[in-house]
């Protein structure tokens, strides 16, 4: 298979670069650094089904131009897209909206011209796989600016997938919880049920060569959460009070 995926330099972006060149796919790593997209060649040890794309998802005339080109080289089979950001608000009295700006300027909008750039060449047949987060499933606290905006693009991508039913594209959300990547790591709170990249990037590949619509993980805390959404306002409250004061 063909396979792009942005977010390639970190995270569990990378490790599915990793996973699917040792399947002997083809794949295009995406980032917005040349010295990391070369870090992770050399990791790849230069494999020759490695190719790279670097552009900032957050520039939708970068992203567009750069899509094209890759789409004019490779049929893409598969496309995910995980690049994404994490922000928190920590004075929700005084927070600054640029702070918002910022999170969803690659969480949704970087998503949304990724779409764009890679969907009009897509064939029937092909996957397109949109990672939100099961942060959207909770009103964690200080999240205000993530949850929110990977609530908007799983909204998205989910809406998409009907829509594309009739075009023979599978549209595919995948929601994580916790996975120990460099961006959890600056988190000060406690992370239950916390993954490995290889574990993260396992359960996605699984799902996608299962066609699922939509996968989750780990999915004891899946079901906890969902649990959680179905409980009065005043108890999730207090439950978030409690995580701010852990």
């Amino acid at each position: 298979m063909n396979i792009l995926i942005t977010g390639a330099t970190s995270g569990i972006g990378k490790q599915l670069v990793l996973d699917y060149l040792a399947d002997g796919h083809h794949v295009i790593a995406c980032g917005r650094s040349q010295d990391k997209l070369d870090s992770l060649a050399a990791e790849a040890k230069a494999d020759e089904h490695l190719s790279t794309c670097i552009f900032d998802v957050t520039d939708r005339e970068q992203t567009l131009e750069a899509l094209q080109a890759c789409q004019e080289q490779n049929n893409l089979d598969c496309v995910i897209l995980s690049a994404g950001v994490c922000e928190y608000i920590d004075d929700a009295k005084h927070f600054e909206p640029e702070l918002v700006d910022r999170v969803f300027a690659a969480n949704f909008f970087g998503v949304v011209n990724s779409i764009a750039g890679v969907l009009p060449r897509m064939k029937r047949g092909s996957k397109l796989v949109v990672v939100d987060s099961m942060a959207r499933m909770f009103q964690f606290t200080r999240a205000e600016a993530y949850g929110a905006s990977k609530a908007a693009i799983h909204y998205f991508a989910g809406s998409l997938r009907t829509d594309l039913i009739k075009e023979g594209i599978q549209v595919i959300t995948v929601s994580p919880g916790f996975v120990k990547t460099p961006m959890t790591d600056a988190n000060d709170f406690e992370m239950p049920m916390r993954v490995t990249v290889e574990q993260a990037s396992a359960a996605i590949k699984k799902g996608i060569d299962k066609g699922k619509p939509h996968i989750a993980f780990p999915r004891i805390f899946g079901f906890i959460l969902a649990f959680l959404q179905r409980l009065p306002y005043r108890v999730q409250i207090a439950l978030s009070k409690r995580m701010k004061q852990s």
